[in-house]
């Protein structure tokens, strides 16, 4: 029997928890008695806790009263993962991630495993929209911003809410086999594996800064005029700059090249045009300066993992 610990903590978001303890549930089904997972969840405080949508939780103990050893311990994430800080929950997690066989977390609730100092050198993720706070926070984990989900040694984090159900089933998939992950997936009607990853669901592109520069005079410019050619040497002339200086000072302010920007401020167009409106694909491609369908679809497949059909469908 596999032991499976969800720590909790004032303002964690339920579906996090919920989510993944329903996978282990539903798995539970189909095992022997000997082989069910065993469910608990870990309080940081005695009395309920109010997860971030108002409902009330009962944890079935304290970490203070917790197991010396569980085979799974999970981390949620919510408002208090990222907003708040509980010392003594930062104290006892080393320890008891050193005595547990993986542990992990569920959306943000990798700032709280960053607070505990256990993300330092290890390949993690996070909901997309909390990947650069994470990036600054913890500057020693190596932080992806696509994958679903990320396993690295004995941790395994998720992005995005619902994305912990996808670490459940890779747990579940671990432990006994695809078919009976596929089994439970059929019961909660997900997929084991979903097309693309997180970058479907956040923009490509940085917002560009309010205040004006050359540089985010040219992006606006880009923007306002995305169905049209560019080069570098045209956007430098727009800055009044040389190729290579503007090329130079894009990157510094931009973190990303004029041409990468370019690439991502097409792909965001087209992705917005794909999911209000019925326009052909053809229509789009032109609409958002791609040119061609085709060009359109290798770059959506470079960087989203899917074709433009394939998102429209999913967003539709």
């Amino acid at each position: 029997m596999k032991t499976v610990a969800m720590v909790l903590f004032p303002d964690f978001l339920l579906l996090d928890m919920a989510g993944p303890l329903e996978v282990f549930s539903v798995a539970n089904r189909y095992l022997q008695p000997q082989s069910h997972y065993q469910l608990t969840t870990l309080g940081t405080e005695h009395g309920p806790l109010r997860a971030s949508n108002g409902v009330l939780v009962h944890a079935d103990r304290t970490i203070a009263d917790a197991a010396q050893h569980y085979d799974l311990l999970l981390v949620p994430g919510g408002p208090g993962a990222y907003n708040q800080r509980f010392p003594a929950l930062f104290a006892w997690l080393p320890g008891a991630v050193q005595r547990a066989e993986r542990y992990g977390s569920i959306c943000t609730g990798a700032f709280v495993l960053g607070h505990a100092g256990l993300l330092d050198g290890y390949r993690v993720t996070t909901h997309w929209n909390y990947v650069e706070r994470l990036v600054k926070g913890f500057p020693k984990a190596d932080v992806t911003t696509d994958q679903i989900y990320v396993e690295d040694r004995n941790l395994i984090t998720s992005g995005g809410v619902t994305a912990g159900i996808d670490l459940a089933l890779a747990v579940v998939a671990r432990d006994h086999g695809k078919k009976l992950a596929q089994d439970v997936a059929k019961v909660l009607l997900v997929v084991m594996k979903r097309q693309g990853g997180q970058a479907q669901f956040s923009p490509l592109m940085a917002a560009v800064a309010p205040h004006e520069t050359p540089i985010t005079r040219v992006q606006n410019y880009v923007l306002e005029h995305i169905d049209e050619a560019f080069t570098v040497e045209r956007m430098a002339a727009l800055a009044n700059m040389s190729a290579r200086h503007f090329a130079r000072l894009f990157a510094r302010d931009v973190n990303m090249t004029p041409m990468e920007f370019l690439q991502s401020a097409r792909i965001d167009c087209a992705r917005n045009l794909l999911e209000t409106s019925e326009l052909p694909l053809k229509t789009v491609a032109y609409k958002s300066g791609f040119g061609s369908v085709r060009h359109m679809r290798f770059l959506f497949a470079e960087r989203l993992g899917l074709t433009p059909a394939q998102y429209r469908e999913q967003f539709s």
